[in-house]
């Protein structure tokens, strides 16, 4: 299912902080955590960037980008978002950007396929997943027309995605978690341990 005009994207940009180090490149069972979501999103996209402001990231496959932030100062993902849609714009020919965490290994990643075929119909620019809980807002698809916006809207202070998601309008995709662990996010060692022991009773 590559054939569509759909850039995938990581965001990777936070500073770690509550963590002590980029999470992202911490090993969960052999793998780097970043990888997990590599591995998932390969099956969907002819073409992934990842989004890190950390100089050790570095990817060794021809079909991975890795580029940093476009303004400075760690501002939030809503940067990454942009930068990823200035990459599309001026590298590619790609309508569409569809991101995801660095540090949400357990995603269903059939929810990949649903994302892509909402965006054959869809007349929204934003869409995101949402859970009977909660919506998943890096878990987005974003249409490269909203730079010029996005851009001025950053410029002036705004730094939620939510709340800019919802001043521009936005679509949900519900998603009925079968796997209570299914959106786990990884924000410090101690969740990286509960990780680790999820993954090991798969």
């Amino acid at each position: 299912m590559k054939e569509h005009n759909i850039l995938g994207v990581i965001l990777a940009g936070g500073k770690s902080s509550r963590f002590g180090s980029n999470k992202s490149l911490s090993n969960l069972s052999n793998s780097k955590l970043i990888d997990h979501v590599i591995n998932k999103m390969s099956k969907y996209f002819n073409e992934i960037l990842i989004v890190s402001n950390d100089r050790k990231l570095r990817i060794n496959e021809s079909k991975i980008s890795v580029i940093k932030d476009c303004i400075d100062g760690h501002l939030g993902p809503l940067v990454g978002v942009l930068s990823a849609i200035k990459f599309a714009k001026k590298n590619k020919n790609y309508n569409w950007i569809m991101t995801f965490p660095c540090d949400t290994p357990f995603f269903d990643e059939k929810i990949i396929e649903t994302m892509i075929e909402k965006t054959i119909s869809t007349k929204d620019k934003i869409f995101f997943i949402k859970d009977k809980h909660q919506r998943h807002n890096i878990f987005g698809t974003w249409s490269v027309s909203l730079e010029k916006t996005l851009e001025e809207d950053i410029n002036n202070n705004f730094r939620k995605v939510d709340l800019w998601a919802d001043k521009i309008g936005c679509s949900l995709i519900e998603k009925n978690i079968k796997n209570e662990n299914e959106f786990l996010n990884i924000n410090t060692k101690e969740e990286l341990a509960l990780a680790e022991k999820i993954y090991n009773k798969k």
